[in-house]
């Protein structure tokens, strides 16, 4: 099985050499780094707020394990589910798009950001911390289902 790097490599060759990725290829790159946007800003704006995902999720009307899926960039949310987050984290939610990029942002009712608010989410392992809280509701028998709305 071929590393990561490598792959990365030979996909840089082939761009290099004029070589066009295959368009559905492109597209679901593309939606991949939305999904780990999407999932990155709520995660940005919950432990800005101080609220663990279990939190999160009762307040959304979720399950613990579909806020981590969703943080982790495993799913791409639905409108209404962005629209149970924003009031959930007490937010506006903001996405700007621009080419092939995105710019995903719970902002305060406000509109300031925790990077414009001069604040930084506490620094914490994300990939413990789902885990950790994942275990907690194993225990209250929570589904895993998907995150959508």
């Amino acid at each position: 099985m071929a590393s990561h790097a490598r792959w990365k490599l030979a996909r840089d060759e082939k761009v290099a050499q004029g070589i066009a990725e295959d368009p559905e290829v492109e597209r679901r790159r593309e939606e991949i780094s939305l999904a780990f946007d999407l999932g990155q800003a709520v995660y940005n704006r919950r432990t800005a707020l101080g609220i663990s995902q279990t939190e999160l999720a009762r307040r959304a009307g979720m399950t613990q394990p579909q806020v981590s899926k969703l943080e982790l960039g495993g799913t791409v949310p639905t409108v209404p589910l962005l629209a149970r987050l924003a009031r959930a984290m007490e937010a506006m939610f903001r996405m700007e798009l621009f080419e092939s990029s995105a710019r995903v942002t719970f902002a305060d009712l406000d509109g300031t950001t925790p990077e414009e608010a001069g604040t930084e989410p506490p620094a914490t392992e994300r990939a413990s911390a789902p885990a950790a809280e994942a275990e907690a509701d194993a225990d209250a028998g929570s589904g895993r289902t998907a995150a959508t709305g």
